[in-house]
């Protein structure tokens, strides 16, 4: 019998360009990245070229794109980023737009973020688990500074209207 894996919210298989690449990093550019030594240098030279192709396919320069070790850690960085350089300092009731379906790593930097001060509106979603576009339209304000709505949902598959 042929066995067929359906768990890829958990994991995927590595395309074989990828996993190409990761082993010359592992075997070459095992140095930390931050040293001046013939190892971090390497090793620095491939996180640049790494960021400079990211940089090339999202249409932006290599000084926007951060690195982070998953998903919650992106998540973290983008929502505090926003209410922290945006909101906080300012002290202007910095807002932030998100769905009620969201992953727990955006849920709960929300909560935090509701706890210093920021003003978080939880979007319904319809019983396919789709957010109305005109719902997120109609909850930005002034003070919106950032919205953050999960493309693929995790748990149902359902595909948000993001354009």
């Amino acid at each position: 019998m042929r066995e067929i894996y359906l768990d890829y919210n958990a994991s995927t298989p590595l395309a074989p360009e990828v996993a190409d690449v990761i082993r010359r990093a592992v075997a070459e550019g095992f140095g930390n990245p931050s040293s001046t030594h013939w190892a971090g240098t390497a090793a620095s030279a491939m996180i640049a070229e790494g960021r400079k192709r990211v940089a090339k396919l999202l249409g932006c320069t290599p000084d926007e794109i951060v690195f982070t070790s998953g998903g919650s850690e992106a998540n973290n960085l983008a929502l505090k980023g926003a209410f922290f350089a945006r909101g906080a300092r300012k002290g202007s009731g910095a807002h932030i737009v998100t769905t009620a379906v969201e992953h727990p790593a955006t849920l709960a930097p929300c909560a935090f973020l509701e706890r210093l001060g920021a003003k978080v509106t939880y979007l319904p979603v319809d019983r396919a688990g789709l957010v109305d576009p005109d719902d997120i339209k109609n909850a930005i304000t002034p003070q919106t500074v950032l919205i953050s709505v999960m493309h693929a949902n995790n748990e149902t598959g359902t595909i948000e209207p993001v354009e």
